[in-house]
């Protein structure tokens, strides 16, 4: 990789809907949501296979986490 030699990393790679992507470090769930274009109201998320609630999107991203956004079920 062209990082090879630099022990610091610009991004965090982590997988999302399977595919390899990077992020800032200190990133957050929303911030994904947000960076990709995403209202956080218009997609649901799962973070290594946990539903994590709109509210609950805080936590910063690590290394190899594996995200995935779905669109929510509306409706009854």
């Amino acid at each position: 990789s062209e990082a090879e030699g630099s022990p610091r990393t610009e991004t965090v790679q982590i997988r999302l809907d399977d595919q390899p992507h990077a992020v800032p470090p200190g990133s957050t769930l929303a911030d994904l949501v947000a960076a990709l274009g995403h209202a956080p109201e218009a997609v649901g998320t799962a973070l290594n296979g946990e539903f994590i609630a709109r509210g609950a999107r805080a936590q910063a991203l690590q290394r190899g986490d594996a995200v995935v956004l779905f669109q929510p079920i509306v409706g009854g």
